[in-house]
């Protein structure tokens, strides 16, 4: 749960990285085996921060050397895109960019290219983590819990 979590939210890992069907499935799995839910979530929640938090680090220490990277090399527009969420939005487009596929990794990397301060942006990512963990696994256990 962790590492699938932590590559979904990590810049340039995530592009590569099918995780969020794989996630949705494995909740089905924890409903379908009773396997117990928080210590699962937990794991979810704590891969997407990190995995958030990496990449802020990146985009703040690497700044614009950042676009010459594959994939963001070759696809401007998806850093450009989370730059739009960025300007516009702030500390909610950090919130609101986890849940909005290929964003989810590429808003923190801008954050931390345009230096947002660390504190409002570990709120968001922090609190973004456990929702979105929550809401990419409750469905499948619920799901699984009925089927079985």
């Amino acid at each position: 749960m962790f590492a699938l979590a932590f590559g979904e939210s990590l810049a340039f890992v995530s592009f590569l990285l099918p995780a969020t069907v794989i996630l949705f499935a494995l909740g089905g799995v924890i409903g379908a085996a009773g396997l117990p839910f928080w210590p699962l979530w937990a794991s979810a929640a704590a891969g997407a921060i990190l995995g958030d938090w990496l990449s802020y680090w990146l985009g703040y220490h690497y700044q614009d050397a950042i676009r010459q990277i594959w994939p963001l090399s070759r696809h401007p527009d998806l850093l450009a895109r989370g730059e739009r969420v960025f300007h516009r939005w702030g500390v909610v487009g950090v919130f609101l960019g986890r849940f909005l596929g290929p964003l989810r990794a590429t808003v923190p990397l801008v954050a931390g290219i345009f230096r947002m301060p660390a504190l409002p942006f570990q709120l968001a990512n922090v609190t973004s983590g456990m929702i979105w963990a929550a809401g990419i696994l409750t469905p499948g256990v619920l799901g699984g819990r009925w089927l079985f």
